[in-house]
């Protein structure tokens, strides 16, 4: 009887417990449930949407974010370079690329590290003659597009891109975004 209790009680706690570390990893993990990744962003195109699955309203929720709708516009976000590494506040990174077709968008630095909230839009910037960007993201003043780093830690970039077709398009994973490259770190 007492082997009987122990069994239940044991496969209660497996059961608890894995549940509950599965829906922390989905929430967690920035590559979880309804995540679309591209050339290492990720952006999740129905966090705002009616057709959110329940792991994307309990991400929204949690951290007290207001997602947009697919009519409004989508947000990418990446944490690595674009050889896969972590990004660092005391690193110095160019932005590159081109920029998806877009009314408006924001390029900004996000992090728990962050001390100081730096951001870019796309009415305050250069272009080269193929319309493209090139951004450089560092802690030290940088000719051309700026993007001001300070704090210590890890951080990500948010691309959030407003009234564009790339987030009513059904084919979003096509769409063509800037690389991140690590051009050097001071630490």
């Amino acid at each position: 009887m007492l082997r009987d209790a122990l069994t239940i009680l044991l496969s209660s706690v497996i059961a608890v417990g894995g549940g509950a570390a599965s829906a922390w990893y989905a929430l967690e993990s920035a590559e979880g449930v309804g995540a679309l990744t591209v050339r290492g962003w990720t952006a999740y195109p129905n966090a705002g949407s009616p057709d959110a699955d329940p792991y994307s309203k309990a991400r929204v929720a949690r951290e007290a974010d207001l997602p947009l709708g697919r009519a409004e516009g989508i947000a990418f976000t990446t944490g690595r370079d674009s050889g896969g590494e972590p990004l660092r506040l005391f690193c110095t990174y160019r932005v590159e690329g081109q920029v998806p077709s877009a009314r408006f968008w924001t390029l900004h630095v996000t992090g728990e590290g962050v001390a100081r909230a730096a951001a870019l839009s796309s009415q305050a910037l250069m272009r080269e003659s193929d319309g493209s960007v090139v951004v450089t993201a560092s802690r030290q003043p940088s000719p051309g597009n700026w993007l001001a780093l300070s704090g210590d830690g890890m951080m990500a970039l948010v691309l959030t891109l407003y009234d564009t077709p790339a987030a009513s398009n059904e084919d979003i994973a096509g769409t063509e975004l800037p690389q991140v490259l690590r051009v050097g770190c001071n630490g």
